[in-house]
Order: C-alpha cells, then sequence, then structure tokens
C-alpha cells in the first residue's frame, strides 16, 4: 500500500465532495447541516487555491482517499501569518496513516510559506482527532463551549494550536 501524495486537480472534485458529505450526514467534523453540491465544493478548493493556499490529496492505487488544506484563520491583515487547516480521510481508509501523510505536508507546506502558526478546530466529541494532533505537537489552547447544534445536542470546539519553527 503506497499512498501519493499531490496537488489537487478539478477532476479530484467529486471524491473531495463525498468525503465532506458523509462528514455533514454522519459525524460533527463539520458543523454544517445541509449537503454541499458539486459546484459549492469546487469554488472552496478553487478559492483557497487562488489565494495561494494549497489543497492536496492522498490517492491509493489512483484512487483520491483522503485530502487536507488550510486558509485564513481569520480575515484581518494581523492574522496573515496564521493558517486554520482540515484533513479528511475517506471514512473506508482511515487507520491507514493516510491523516498523519497528509497533515505532515501541510505543516511542511506552511513552513516554507513562512507561516507562523497552524490552528485545529476540533470537535470536543472527536477525542481520536485532538490525540492525533498533539502528536505532531497541537497544544489545546481553548474551548469554546456549545458553539454548535447538531444532531440535537451543543457541541464545544477545541482550539489547537501549532507553533511553526
Amino acid at each position: 500500500m503506497e499512498i501519493k501524495l499531490r496537488a489537487y486537480k478539478t477532476e479530484d472534485t467529486q471524491a473531495i465532495l463525498d468525503i465532506i458529505n458523509y462528514n455533514i450526514l454522519h459525524s460533527t467534523a463539520l458543523y454544517d447541516y445541509n449537503l454541499r453540491t458539486f459546484d459549492q465544493q469546487k469554488a472552496i478548493l478553487e478559492e483557497k487555491i487562488g489565494k495561494n493556499f494549497p489543497v492536496i490529496v492522498a490517492e491509493l492505487d489512483g484512487t483520491v482517499v483522503g485530502f487536507g488544506m488550510y486558509s485564513e484563520f481569520r480575515f484581518r491583515e494581523a492574522y496573515k501569518f496564521t493558517v486554520e487547516h482540515s484533513v479528511y480521510v475517506n471514512q473506508d481508509h482511515h487507520g491507514k496513516g493516510i491523516g498523519k501523510i497528509l497533515l505532515q505536508e501541510l505543516i511542511r507546506l506552511a513552513k516554507n510559506q513562512k507561516l507562523h502558526t497552524m490552528i485545529a478546530v476540533i470537535d470536543a466529541e472527536n477525542q481520536s482527532s485532538v490525540e492525533f494532533h498533539e502528536k505532531f505537537g497541537f497544544k489545546t489552547v481553548g474551548i469554546i463551549k456549545e458553539s454548535g447544534y447538531k444532531f440535537d445536542r451543543w457541541l464545544h470546539s477545541v482550539f489547537m494550536q501549532l507553533i511553526l519553527e
């Protein structure tokens, strides 16, 4: 099993959309309620690339099995050295190290862009993601209680930070 990373191409949009929509329906990884359309997802990805932020995909045997990206943390000028990232892996390919490879590459790319810090915003119920990020040196810097509402319950957001050195 060899995972290959590469830059996003338009033809990857459907595979990414499938991963996103699965998470919208079945998890608190995304605080969205409505499924995204192909055009919405394509626009999101192209906007990030247009702002010189990376979108990378992980392939296994020629099939997209995960993706990662980062972009602005907030929209004020002083935040320009801080990014918020996302890493998603197809539900059938968890536990294969794909997320690790994607996050390692995002950290490398952020350092190359001379960024200063990466932020992860994780639902508090997703303890495995918190622990995953801790392995890369991310530290919990805050919890916003009842910041989202999904699946008939209040959700808490964990903010984690990695200072890029």
